[in-house]
């Protein structure tokens, strides 16, 4: 049933996501955030006024990440002064969180115009270059380890082989590829104006990460954190730059603005798990947030499932038992990219669009954290 107070989802952008070294790695993460925010507002002819507050997520917020990037965006896109900022970070579901945090507030009729958004340039600021040595009494409690070293357990303990893990990942850049070619993404990216080094400027539109590879060439990649592991490069996502930003307004707004909501949020969830194996709180997440939703597994008609490793995809799959066939089938953050701060935001986008050209319902977000979180949301297409 509708209710003036739904959080409904009006737009949702992304730039395309650089690889290492690549384009976007001479532009600043503020910048970057920037363009996003000022072309969500200019292509939706929304007076950037009426804008109560950006929600960034960003998760190295050190250096050119620093000092609220998400109140310096909003600046750098010409938003007025009045337009305020949060940055959060819950490490790799940082703008997911931020678009729950919005549809909270709005269902809550404490907000009207929210935007939730994330950025993360890795080329630009190192991952962890903001971490301190962790507590002795933490680690007296938890082994900690690092994250490639849980995706290595995950692995054994679903009993999952190294052919296992490239194969998923293979499908992964090929779906992507080909959802290139079918210009499925064209309508959620916005150009990205970057320096060039003669001086210029580029118009940067398409992602630089997915790759026609093989089989083969996966396998002669070498394990990539321990000597004899199976977690590679190649089954891993990868280092990018890029930024998210999803436009959410109560229903009774939107409908007083003139907007045609594409999508309510319909429920959100967190969970937590051990902290060693870090990233299994997917499977936890997923039950909880359908849970909510008083939705059935058969009811998801798309699944968004953040690629950090393709062994903890592979796990979700084997405790969910969804169909394979509606697990990102444009390809996932092993092809496209995972910016940490921005992927959150960048699922969502993905997914309503894909939602929009299937004439699909319900679509299932979630990305595993480090230290043993999960965060996911359901979303329904309006008609």
């Amino acid at each position: 049933m509708k209710s003036d107070n739904d959080a409904v989802i009006v737009d949702a952008v992304r730039s395309p996501m650089g690889k290492k070294k690549g384009t976007l790695s001479h532009l600043r993460p503020d910048e970057l955030a920037a363009q996003v925010l000022r072309a969500l507002a200019e292509r939706n002819r929304l007076d950037p006024a009426l804008i109560e507050d950006v929600k960034m997520g960003c998760v190295t917020q050190i250096g050119e990440q620093g000092g609220n990037i998400a109140r310096l965006a909003a600046l750098l896109a010409g938003f007025p002064v009045e337009v305020c900022g949060v940055t959060s970070n819950r490490a790799c579901g940082s703008s997911l969180e931020t678009l729950n945090q919005a549809a909270h507030e709005i269902m809550a009729n404490m907000s009207d115009v929210v935007i939730a958004a994330g950025v993360e340039s890795m080329n630009r600021v190192a991952m962890g270059s903001d971490m301190a040595r962790l507590s002795p009494k933490l680690t007296e409690c938890f082994e900690m380890i690092p994250q490639g070293e849980s995706a290595e357990r995950i692995a054994a303990q679903w009993g999952l082989s190294r052919h296992d893990l490239d194969l998923y990942s293979l499908k992964s850049h090929q779906k992507a590829l080909a959802a290139q070619s079918a210009q499925r993404f064209t309508k959620e990216i916005v150009s990205i104006r970057v320096p060039a080094p003669d001086g210029g400027l580029i118009d940067f539109a398409t992602d630089e990460t997915p790759r026609d590879t093989s089989l083969a060439k996966m396998a002669a990649l070498q394990p990539a954190f321990l000597p004899d592991g199976i977690v590679t490069a190649g089954n891993s996502s990868p280092i990018n730059d890029g930024a998210s930003a999803v436009l959410l307004m109560s229903r009774q707004k939107a409908t007083e603005l003139g907007y045609k909501p594409r999508a309510r949020v319909v429920a959100t969830a967190v969970a937590g798990t051990d902290p060693t194996i870090m990233l299994t709180g997917i499977i936890p997440a997923t039950r909880k947030v359908l849970q909510k939703a008083r939705l059935e597994l058969r009811d998801i008609d798309l699944f968004e499932v953040n690629e950090a490793f393709a062994s903890v995809v592979l796990a979700w799959e084997r405790e969910i038992k969804p169909d394979p066939d509606k697990v990102n089938v444009n390809g996932g953050a092993i092809a496209l990219g995972h910016p940490l701060g921005a992927s959150g935001a960048r699922l969502v986008t993905t997914m309503l669009h894909e939602l929009e050209r299937r004439e699909a319902r319900y679509g299932l977000a979630t990305l595993c954290i480090m230290h043993g979180m999960a965060v996911a949301t359901i979303i329904e297409r309006e008609d």
